[in-house]
């Protein structure tokens, strides 16, 4: 589930409650099986609230959607509305207890690093002559998260105390993102070897040329999503000539070509923060 389309009840928008009808719907309306499931609820960061004071006016996508998710996070018995709240206010409701739900909550938690930082009384840049300070591997404050640094970043301390482990993700490094490149099922790769199939060119990458796409992303800083927008600058023009002569049946992307795509491209007015 998405925590970005919650609001307080009675709000327009989601009330807390159908997370667990879509629970109810992947378990085909097994509420014993419903019972024991495992919820993730992604993008949790985007319900914190703007400052770390309590909110004297209404804050109803934010610290509203926390003080409802604490009731389910804790484990009580919760009417739910098994075909969704809004559109059949009229059906009957079902219970259910959350007690032995798993919950996972994940988030970007853009920013988090500065409170980090100033809790560490160090920065996100610069030197500092402390030698236990320079033990801090600054690149990636982020493995030094506590739940401390959660609350300071807006969510209420009722609900970081029921999550009781806090924990993070490595940044992805450029192994990682070549895997992500060419490995999966859908593989941005594999995707542009399909659509050549269909006109009967047999594409091939380079591994240099897979290589510099992954260090542009990396340079770029826009990770695993933004290696689609490289691959975008590269292909798009080679899409449309190549089908379209007819003598052409195999075609390698090398990396002096996409180099000078990229070059072409308005991705290298990109500045790296």
């Amino acid at each position: 589930m998405d925590a970005t389309v919650f609001t307080e009840a009675g709000y327009v928008g989601e009330d807390v409650e159908s997370i667990l009808t879509r629970l109810l719907q992947v378990c085909d309306y097994n509420i014993q099986a419903a019972e024991k499931g495992i919820i993730y609820i992604d993008e949790i960061d985007k319900i914190a609230r703007k400052n770390d004071n309590p909110s004297i006016t209404r804050d109803v996508s934010g610290e509203g959607v926390q003080q409802g998710l604490l009731k389910l996070l804790e484990g009580t018995d919760v009417l739910v509305p098994p075909q969704g709240g809004r559109k059949h206010p009229e059906q009957k409701m079902v219970k259910m207890n959350t007690t032995h739900i798993l919950f996972i909550c994940g988030g970007a938690f853009e920013g988090i690093d500065k409170i980090i930082a100033k809790r560490n009384k160090t920065h996100v840049i610069g030197y500092k002559s402390d030698k236990d300070r320079d033990k801090l591997d600054r690149g990636n404050l982020i493995q030094y998260v506590t739940p401390q640094d959660i609350k300071g970043f807006g969510l209420i301390p009722e609900l970081v105390g029921r999550v009781p482990i806090v924990t993070y993700l490595e940044p992805l490094d450029k192994e990682s993102l070549l895997r992500i490149l060419t490995e999966p099922k859908n593989a941005l790769v594999k995707q542009y070897k399909k659509l050549f199939d269909l006109e009967n060119v047999q594409l091939t990458f380079d591994q240099e040329a897979l290589e510099f796409i992954v260090e542009k992303a990396v340079e770029y800083k826009l990770g695993a999503r933004g290696l689609r927008s490289i691959c975008e600058a590269i292909m798009t023009d080679i899409m449309f000539t190549i089908p379209s002569k007819k003598d052409i049946k195999e075609f390698t992307v090398t990396l002096a070509l996409a180099q000078e795509k990229i070059d072409k491209s308005k991705l290298r007015h990109l500045k790296v923060a």
